[in-house]
């Protein structure tokens, strides 16, 4: 069975039909708030927030946000942005609390710097693996996103991505993304192995000094049963490194730079680098 974001764009895909379907289903709904607590669940906020809802729809995550009742940290203020203006109709028509923006997630989070204290993100961040045109990269598209929401972010802010990877390539690509961006990053399944699996990416912003550990989700992920955490942000070498111009290692670094600025770049192969014969 074909994945809807493999055929198309997530605004093309939810148009006026699907978007209503989307929104009655009650198995839908059900899936999502089940999703929805257990992402609040593992951003464990202690008191009311300011949260942006990444991929809001038709506002069924903001409104178990807007609803969640004091002993369990809420109820919380939130943001919703969504590319779909079929879901965001909705959502008016269903009145929800949380203000709402129409823009691609893949362009970037166009939010002031340390705006949000969270964000909250369900099935919404696998649909940035999937490049339209020949023009667009996924990898440049990741990479906007996560370096956007870490901006919106205040220092000790936390994220948690709900998302559905295509594959094992998928999720690395999605990680990778969320480390270079300067995140603390631990995934977490629930159900592996099953159909039924659920992937969670937490994130968080250095800094802060929430719940006695600095502010880091990692320290909530950490040691759970399925977790890998993968922390960028220590161990890193000072000084510039020995990389020779010109050699294969710094072609593939400029690669990388060239990607994460949104750019088609070819493919490293076991040709890259290599020195061309003198041809007489």
């Amino acid at each position: 069975m074909s994945r809807p974001e493999d055929t198309l764009s997530a605004d093309v895909h939810y148009n006026d039909s699907e978007a209503r379907k989307y929104t009655t289903s009650s198995r839908i709904q059900n899936i999502q708030a089940s999703m929805t607590h257990r992402a609040l669940e593992l951003l464990n906020l202690s008191s009311p927030s300011f949260i942006l809802d990444i991929g809001c729809g038709s506002g069924l995550s903001g409104e178990i946000l807007s609803s969640l009742p004091q002993d369990e940290g809420g109820p919380h203020v939130w943001v919703g942005m969504d590319v779909s203006a079929s879901m965001l109709d909705i959502a008016l028509q269903r009145d929800v609390e949380g203000d709402l923006l129409l823009a691609d997630i893949g362009q970037g989070v166009p939010f002031r710097a340390g705006t949000f204290d969270a964000a909250i993100s369900i099935s919404a961040i696998q649909w940035l693996c999937n490049a339209e045109s020949s023009d667009v990269s996924p990898a440049g598209r990741l990479s906007r996103f996560f370096n956007g929401l870490y901006a919106s972010l205040k220092r000790g802010g936390r994220a948690v991505c709900q998302f559905y990877p295509k594959n094992d390539e998928q999720k690395k690509m999605i990680t990778t993304a969320a480390v270079k961006a300067g995140f603390g990053a631990g995934l977490l399944e629930d159900d592996p192995e099953t159909k039924n699996v659920k992937v969670y990416l937490v994130l968080t912003v250095g800094g802060g000094n929430l719940d006695g550990n600095g502010g880091d989700i990692t320290g909530v992920v950490r040691g759970m049963d399925g977790v890998n955490v993968l922390d960028a942000r220590h161990g890193h070498q000072s000084g510039k490194g020995e990389i020779k111009k010109g050699s294969k290692a710094w072609i593939v670094k400029k690669k990388e730079q060239m990607e994460r600025k949104g750019k088609v770049v070819k493919a490293t192969s076991k040709y890259t680098g290599r020195k061309r014969r003198i041809a007489f």
